[in-house]
């Protein structure tokens, strides 16, 4: 088999789904392979190469190759092109993001302090306050990692006279130090099953 993809990756933010760009000029790979690299990439893109999370905001520029007349196929392009995904985005320093929810809390005002402090501890901001209908309503931004059991965690803070409202708001880096130990939990769980 010889199916031979030089690719250039590099962020976009358009859109989080892979952006692919054929910018092969005279017919280095042949047009009918070139569907089959983007579809590796595409698989590829899965399992990322730091904890085997998908990967998001990827452009990837297919620029250049090569093909044999009789061992090239559509199979492999595809391994071409996920050999090409593995190495480039190892060697591409990428990093670990995590889903930050948007969340409004409506409770009494006696519980303020308990609730501020309690977003500090799930390493969320608090963006403002509002007051509605003798309630306060918090704004803040907390990483979804930290509100798993917030419906229960909450009514035991209010004594069940808080409730809240949640969103997905975007994606920001996790910070340095919970990214280690999850690429290393990932690498202990992928040793495990290949044991």
């Amino acid at each position: 088999q010889y199916g031979d993809a030089v690719i250039k990756f590099e962020p976009q933010y358009e859109t989080e789904d892979l952006v692919f760009v054929d910018a092969i000029v005279g017919g280095v790979v042949p047009r009918q392979y070139i569907p089959a690299v983007e579809k590796g990439l595409r698989e590829a893109i899965r399992k990322g190469v730091l904890a085997g999370y998908p990967v998001i905001n990827l452009k990837a520029t297919l620029h250049y190759g090569s093909y044999h007349p009789v061992d090239s196929s559509e199979m492999a392009f595809k391994t071409a092109a996920s050999m090409a995904y593995k190495k480039g985005i190892k060697e591409a320093g990428p990093i670990l993001l995590e889903p930050i929810m948007h969340m409004q809390i409506t409770i009494p005002d006696e519980y303020m302090g308990d609730i501020m402090g309690d977003i500090n501890r799930r390493r969320g901001k608090v963006h403002g306050m509002e007051p509605q209908d003798g309630n306060q309503v918090v704004i803040a931004e907390v990483p979804m990692a930290e509100v798993f059991k917030y419906a229960t965690d909450l009514r035991s803070m209010t004594q069940a006279r808080g409730n809240f409202t949640m969103r997905f708001e975007r994606y920001e880096e996790v910070p340095a130090m919970i990214a280690t130990k999850i690429i290393e939990n990932a690498h202990k769980e992928k040793e495990e099953e290949e044991e």
